[in-house]
C-alpha cells in the first residue's frame, strides 16, 4: 500500500478568494485557467471571464445537488447570455463546447455527457 501524506499547512490554511471570482473552487487560479486556455488555443477576454464567473456561480448555487444536470446548466447559460445571443454566442467564445471547455477553464467538472469520447464536446 502506498503511503500518502498530506501537507497539514494546506489543510488548515484559509482559502484565498479572488475578489473577482468569489465562487471559484478552492484550488482554482486565473493563471491556471490562462494556462489551460493557451494549451487549447484560446486567449481569454473579459467575455470569457464573464462566462467562467457565471459557471462558478451556478455550481456554487447547486453545490448540494448530487449531480449537475447538463440540460439545466445549458438552459441557465442560454438564459443568462440571451441578450448576447445565448448558446450560439457561447460557441463563438468556446469552440470546444461552451460547457465542456468553459468548465475546464473554470476548474469545474463538466456534467455527464457534456463530452462524448466518440464525437468530442457536445455542449
Amino acid at each position: 500500500m502506498e503511503n500518502v501524506s498530506t501537507d497539514i499547512n494546506k489543510l488548515i490554511q484559509e482559502p484565498v478568494t479572488d475578489p473577482h471570482f468569489p465562487c471559484a473552487p478552492f484550488e482554482w487560479t486565473r493563471d491556471e485557467a490562462k494556462r489551460i486556455a493557451s494549451e487549447e488555443g484560446l486567449e481569454l477576454t473579459d467575455e470569457h471571464w464573464e462566462v467562467i464567473r457565471a459557471l462558478q456561480r451556478y455550481y456554487a448555487q447547486h453545490e448540494n445537488s448530487a449531480v449537475i444536470n447538463l440540460r439545466e446548466l445549458h438552459d441557465a447559460l442560454d438564459e443568462h447570455f440571451h441578450p448576447k445571443g445565448g448558446v450560439k454566442y457561447l460557441y463563438t467564445l468556446f469552440p470546444g463546447g461552451p460547457i465542456a471547455q468553459s468548465c475546464r477553464l473554470a476548474g469545474l467538472k463538466a456534467p455527464f455527457m457534456a463530452t462524448d469520447r466518440g464525437f468530442g464536446s457536445v455542449a
